[in-house]
């Protein structure tokens, strides 16, 4: 047992440990969630891009992940697992991240109705001009007024928030390099 401890103290001593780079999302100087190696990450690139995988490596401002494909399969006894069937492989720049994280989903979609809306009051709006310049008559001008309301309403219900944290006025990613040696 001696030998053992006098031998574990020895490869101590040769033995170092090099901590990994990481990226901190800051909202007003505080700090508000740490990304490093093995951890998760959910963001929207400035290309359009959305990414939920999981961080393999980061190193020199750039975050090398992996995302998984992920299928249902069915099994044997007839009930339906998940089953992973490949992954890819991406390298991002920190500074390519528009917005990270989303919000947890709610139980009315206000985007969707809001968009249903916006399609809705409009084709009724298009539809009474229609029936206007071809029998004024049967013109309905509270239904254009009504129609014309629903649309403006349904833009601003689908315009709404943003579901991530937004880079820029209020959250900010910040790269720690960890990899400088002094000599």
């Amino acid at each position: 047992m001696k030998l053992f401890l006098a031998a574990c103290l020895l490869l101590y001593n040769f033995s170092y440990s090099q901590s990994s780079d990481f990226i901190l999302l800051k909202k007003n100087n505080k700090t508000e969630a740490r990304y490093y190696a093995g951890t998760n990450i959910s963001f929207l690139s400035t290309n359009g891009a959305f990414i939920n995988a999981k961080i393999t490596e980061i190193k020199n401002d750039t975050l090398y992940l992996q995302e998984f494909i992920v299928q249902r399969a069915l099994t044997t006894f007839g009930t339906i697992v998940p089953d992973t069937v490949g992954s890819y492989h991406y390298q991002f720049h920190y500074n390519e991240i528009k917005s990270i994280g989303y919000s947890k989903r709610q139980n009315f979609d206000w985007k969707g109705s809001g968009a249903a809306l916006l399609g809705g009051g409009t084709l009724l709006t298009l539809g009474s001009g229609v029936v206007y310049l071809a029998d004024r008559k049967k013109f309905s001008a509270p239904l254009m007024a009504a129609s014309a309301g629903l649309a403006t309403l349904g833009y601003f219900m689908a315009k709404g928030k943003s579901n991530g944290k937004e880079i820029g006025k209020k959250y900010r990613l910040q790269y720690m390099n960890m990899s400088h040696r002094a000599i």
